[in-house]
This record gives structure tokens, C-alpha cells and sequence, in this order.
């Protein structure tokens, strides 16, 4: 069980997590005549890690874009950072330190590791295009100091041997590890992943979930993940929201979930693939 102190709250491994910086308030998304999510509201502290689960159809993915702002809520408001979010384009969040990854691999088959991951660098760099064209004085530097970040997160994912390999000829796992070192290049203080280990095998699904508790812990990153392995969220989370049929049935660290009848009967109580 986890010792919660006031704003903050102390891990069983001793990490301590801070105060809410996301609260997700009273959210309800429709398309058309169908209720994706329903009134739901959750919050998601500095330094945590976050799992949203339940079967599919829930409405997880559609919660994850909300967060990341793809989907506009019709009711409820986002608040971030003690303050209420007005709507936001994706990369009007992305500016505010909120990288994600997807559930579909979303990366440039054609171009290399390197290239892909430099991508994630984009807010990172204010430099005109006169200035990156001449690639003098501060173009110059800037492009040195988000060189050596991007060179970091490779070595920090252990992806050195492929930095130069189109992503196209990559295996699903590589590709997924690739998408990861993207979203970490933008210095997100939020990491929202879609799915991380889906499609993965067991010894990918061990590094995968190593680099997340590594993210968490050496970065101080704070994530929300969507995963269907109830093994890694019970393993990774230290806290999750449970959704059906776009409704909130349970929240709670993961020996309170696991023990809540309305998501036994909902969910591990149901043999999925």
C-alpha cells in the first residue's frame, strides 16, 4: 500500500510522488449518438506512473486524446497545472510538455533512427530558417545542444547499433522502442503512451517496461499509459483508473483495483487475448 502525506504521497520502493498536475473533470466525449466517455474524472500526480485500463471499447484512447488535445470534450474541463486548459490544438499541448506515443506506430519509415528521433526536438528549436540554412551562430549551437540530447536518449535506450537504419527496415519492437526515444526527445514533463507493449513478445515487453521505470525514475517523468497486459500495469503503475463502456468503475492503487469487484466482474474476471 502506498503511504499517502498530504499532497504528496511515498511509494512501497520509496519514491516519493508529488502533488496533482493534471485533473481530468467531469469528462464526457460523444460522437454523433455514441457516449465514448461518460462524465469522468481522474487526476494524475508529478512523478507517478498512471495506468488507464479496461476492455476494448472503453474509451481509453479516446481519454488519451483528450489529455493530448486531438478530441475537444463536449462537457468537462482539463486542468493543468492548477489551472483550467482552454482548448488547445495537439501542438499547442505539445508546447506545454506533453509528448505521447500511439497505438498504430506513427514514424517516418524512410527515414533513420536518427533522423526520426531528431523530429521530437521540434520545440526545441527557435532558430528561423535563414539562420538553420546558413547554420551559423545561434542556429549552430542550437542544433550542437539538441544533436547531443537526441545522441543521449539513444544511448539511454540502447538503440546505438540502428541510429542510422531507415525505420522501415526495423522489427516491430525496435520500431516501438524508436517511437519512445522520439517522444522523450521532446523533454516531456508528461508522457502519455498508447499501448507500449502491444504486439511485443515477452523479452521486448521486459526491456519495454525496464526503459518506462527507468523514464519515470532517472528522468522524474511523469506517465499515463494504456495497456492490456494486466501483468506490466500491475508491475508499472502505482496507481490506475479502470474504464467500461466510457465510464469510471474503479481508482486506486493496484491492490485496490485488483480487488474491486465491479473490475473483476468488468474486466480480470474475463479472459482476453
Amino acid at each position: 500500500m502506498n503511504e499517502m502525506t498530504g499532497d504528496s504521497y511515498v511509494t512501497e520502493d520509496g519514491r516519493t510522488i508529488g502533488g496533482v498536475v493534471m485533473e481530468m473533470k467531469n469528462i464526457t466525449l460523444r460522437f454523433g449518438g455514441v457516449v465514448a466517455i461518460k462524465d469522468i474524472s481522474f487526476d494524475i500526480r508529478q512523478g507517478e506512473i498512471r495506468a488507464i485500463i479496461g476492455p476494448n471499447g472503453a474509451g481509453k484512447s479516446s481519454m488519451l486524446n483528450v489529455i493530448s488535445g486531438f478530441y475537444k470534450p463536449q462537457e468537462g474541463e482539463v486542468w493543468y497545472l492548477g489551472e483550467k486548459r482552454p482548448p488547445m490544438k495537439p501542438y499547442q499541448v505539445a508546447r506545454q510538455g506533453i509528448a505521447r506515443t500511439f497505438q498504430n506506430i506513427a514514424l517516418f519509415e524512410g527515414m533513420s533512427v536518427l533522423d526520426n528521433v531528431m523530429t521530437g526536438r521540434i520545440r526545441h528549436m527557435e532558430a528561423g530558417l535563414l539562420a538553420q540554412a546558413a547554420w551559423k551562430g545561434k542556429a549552430e549551437a542550437e542544433e550542437v545542444a539538441n544533436r547531443e540530447a537526441v545522441e543521449k536518449i539513444i544511448d539511454f535506450l540502447e538503440i546505438q547499433h540502428i541510429r542510422k537504419t531507415p525505420v522501415g527496415r526495423l522489427p516491430y519492437g525496435l520500431k516501438k522502442r524508436v517511437e519512445l526515444a522520439r517522444a522523450l526527445a521532446a523533454e516531456p514533463s508528461i508522457l502519455l503512451l498508447d499501448e507500449p507493449m502491444a504486439g511485443m513478445n515477452v523479452e521486448e515487453k521486459e526491456d519495454m517496461s525496464r526503459f518506462v521505470l527507468d523514464v519515470n525514475d532517472e528522468f522524474g517523468t511523469t506517465i499515463a499509459l494504456i495497456e492490456h497486459d494486466m501483468g506490466v500495469v500491475m508491475d508499472l503503475s502505482d496507481r490506475v483508473v479502470v474504464m467500461d463502456y466510457g465510464k469510471k468503475i474503479g481508482d486506486g492503487t493496484p491492490d485496490e483495483v485488483r480487488t474491486n469487484q465491479d473490475v473483476i466482474d468488468a474486466y480480470l474476471g474475463v479472459a482476453h487475448d
